[in-house]
C-alpha cells in the first residue's frame, strides 16, 4: 500500500501553510485530502481553484453531487465518496439521491439519470462522446455549456481521487459515518 505525507498547517512547505489556513477556515477543519495535496502547493491551490470553480457552474446541489459522486464512485475513491456524502448531506441533498448514488442504482429523475449517464460515458470513455450520446443528453434538457462543467468537475475529482488512491488517505473523522467501499 502507498502513502503520501498527510501535513499539518506546521509542518506544510511554506506556499501550502495559507491555502491550508483558508481550507479550516471554509471547512472548519483541515480536511486530509488537502493535508496530503499540501506537498505541492500548486496541486492544492489547483484543487482549490477547480472546486470553487466547479461549485459555481450552471448545477444545482443535486447535480453537482450527482458529478462530484458518478465519478467518485466510478473511480473508487475511499476517501471523496463519504467526504461528499457529507457535503451533500450539508447542502441539503435528499439522502435518498446519495445512497443511490453510493451504490449504483438509478436515478430518482430521467434527467438527473442522463446527467449520470453523460458523466460516466466521458468518465470511461476518456472524453470519447458519439453525437447520438450528447443528442441524449440535450434532450434531457442540458447543453453544451454542461457538458464543459461535467470535465470542469472531472478535471478536480481526478486531481483528488488519484492522490486518494496514491496516498491512502485517511477519511476524516467528520466523514467517517459515511465510509463506503466499492462493490
Amino acid at each position: 500500500m502507498t502513502t503520501l505525507t498527510t501535513h499539518t498547517i506546521e509542518s506544510a512547505p511554506a506556499a501550502s501553510k495559507p491555502l491550508l489556513e483558508g481550507s479550516v477556515k471554509a471547512f472548519g477543519m483541515l480536511p486530509n485530502l488537502h493535508g496530503v495535496l499540501a506537498s505541492s502547493p500548486q496541486a492544492l491551490e489547483g484543487y482549490q481553484i477547480l472546486h470553487k470553480l466547479f461549485g459555481e457552474t450552471s448545477f444545482d446541489a443535486e447535480e453537482l453531487t450527482v458529478v462530484w459522486q458518478g465519478i467518485n464512485v466510478e473511480h473508487g475513491c475511499h476517501y471523496c465518496v463519504p467526504a461528499h456524502t457529507g457535503i451533500a448531506h450539508s447542502m441539503k441533498v435528499a439522502p435518498e439521491l446519495t445512497e443511490a448514488l453510493r451504490n449504483q442504482e438509478s436515478m430518482p429523475t430521467a434527467k438527473l439519470q442522463a446527467l449520470l449517464d453523460m458523466t460516466l460515458i466521458i468518465v470511461r470513455n476518456r472524453g470519447n462522446v458519439t453525437q447520438e450520446e450528447l443528442n441524449k443528453f440535450y434532450e434531457a434538457g442540458y447543453g453544451e455549456q454542461q457538458v464543459l462543467e461535467i470535465i470542469l468537475g472531472l478535471a478536480q475529482k481526478v486531481i483528488s481521487n488519484y492522490t486518494n488512491h496514491i496516498g491512502n488517505t485517511p477519511v476524516d473523522d467528520a466523514f467517517a459515518q459515511f465510509a463506503w467501499t466499492k462493490k
